[in-house]
């Protein structure tokens, strides 16, 4: 059976769990609202660098005691940085669920050492420069930077190497009270759990954290369906990728809009599959739904011999116009429907995956819902529905941005 509860502590922190009573494990992490969109420019790339930080070491233990905790528990753990949040989190059985908790807030409060800070900063400016070498990571961050011109979601979750290498550990610092609080995080669990007991604990390792008042600013996006090329000589495929608005993680619409992704961008199966990919013409081929916070997107990728640069864009879009102006087919939308459905449950039967669900969701849109709920949902949805989606984007205006080894 299955159980949902939540409350709030009088430092205003979530506290939310999902009792599953046939689970063998828990997983808690601790997930805050705030990433790459919440920096400035001067700052880039602070929200990665002090997920780094987290695990250098706290009042209490030194980055090899933090990770001999979690080995001592046998616990699945890590953490991640995104556009709009960053989790960290631990999967552990039952009886270390305490042990977890208390680690990952001792974690949540790091000394933020300056040897350490100097130390991990040479790591990231390396990761960063590993990035740059992959040009899908370069397309990525041009096409985002192209596309939202003048919004938040244009920065990069790593930051560039001007910004990282000039930030001072007084301004992660900042950021880090700033943000990292009560009022702006939740702390999520699922599986084999007393709340109760959950929410004592709560109380004891993180009571006496400070309140923080950590709006998010919400401009429209002005998309304006720019056009841009990347030359590099160095190359030897040529990649594109266009982005155009879809609706927000907060819209019942992003439901269809999963679905609709998969009928034209799956990786096996989909529209973009036969027309590019089986035929040979192109190496990747791709149509993803990304569902942001008060705004949305649809991408489209491929990459492709520079010989074919020319036919394969075509295709791209025209496989995006034959779904305005033909439509489609039932039986494509039910195997769709078929496969997310599949990997919902398969994602839902581990805690890990629902505890990052009911966070995710919680710091978004501040509900819960079932498995069962999600898959109602799910095969609720209709072709009419799917086409309406499509229809109220037109898929435009597009960014195009491409990358490639010949001149634009």
């Amino acid at each position: 059976m299955l159980t949902f509860k939540q409350t709030k502590l009088k430092n205003g922190l979530d506290v939310i769990a999902e009792i599953n009573d046939r689970a063998h494990s828990v997983a808690v992490g601790f997930m805050v609202k705030t990433g790459s969109r919440d920096e400035t420019a001067q700052i880039s790339g602070v929200s990665h660098f002090l997920e780094h930080m987290m695990f250098k070491g706290t009042a209490k233990r030194n980055s090899q005691q933090v990770n001999e905790a979690f080995d001592a528990m046998g616990a699945k753990n890590n953490a991640f940085t995104s556009n709009e949040v960053t989790c960290y989190w631990a999967q552990v059985l039952p009886e270390f669920t305490e042990p977890a908790v208390e680690l990952l807030a001792d974690m949540l409060r790091p000394s933020l050492g300056g040897e350490d800070f100097n130390m991990e900063k040479k790591v990231i400016l390396e990761e960063i420069a590993l990035y740059l070498d992959r040009p899908s990571h370069v397309l990525f961050e041009a096409v985002m930077e192209d596309h939202f011109a003048g919004h938040s979601m244009a920065n990069s979750v790593l930051g560039t190497r001007e910004s990282v290498a000039a930030l001072s550990r007084d301004q992660m610092k900042t950021y880090f009270d700033a943000r990292y609080g009560p009022g702006n995080m939740v702390l999520a669990a699922a599986g084999a759990l007393d709340f109760d007991e959950l929410v004592a604990m709560a109380e004891k390792y993180c009571g006496n954290w400070a309140t923080v008042n950590a709006p998010r600013v919400y401009n429209v996006p002005q998309l304006l369906g720019k056009r841009r090329h990347i030359q590099d000589a160095k190359l030897k495929r040529h990649y594109i990728a266009g982005l155009c608005a879809g609706p927000s993680a907060q819209e019942e619409a992003r439901y269809a809009a999963m679905v609709l992704a998969d009928v034209l961008g799956d990786q096996e199966g989909s529209r973009l599959f036969w027309a590019l990919v089986e035929p040979g013409l192109a190496d990747e081929a791709d149509f993803s739904f990304y569902p942001h916070d008060q705004t949305g997107s649809f991408m489209i990728y491929a990459s492709c011999d520079p010989e074919r640069a020319s036919q394969v864009e075509g295709i791209l879009l025209g496989e995006l116009q034959k779904v305005l102006k033909e439509g489609l087919t039932e039986e494509e939308v039910r195997r769709s429907k078929n496969k997310i459905e599949t990997a919902t449950v398969l994602h839902g039967e581990l805690p890990l995956g629902r505890m990052r669900g009911l966070a995710s969701r919680w710091t978004y849109t501040r509900e819960y819902r079932t498995l069962e709920e999600d898959l109602a949902k799910l095969e609720s949805i209709t072709k009419k529905d799917l086409l309406a989606v499509a229809g109220d984007s037109g898929f435009a205006p597009m960014t195009i941005t491409t990358l490639g080894p010949a001149a634009g």
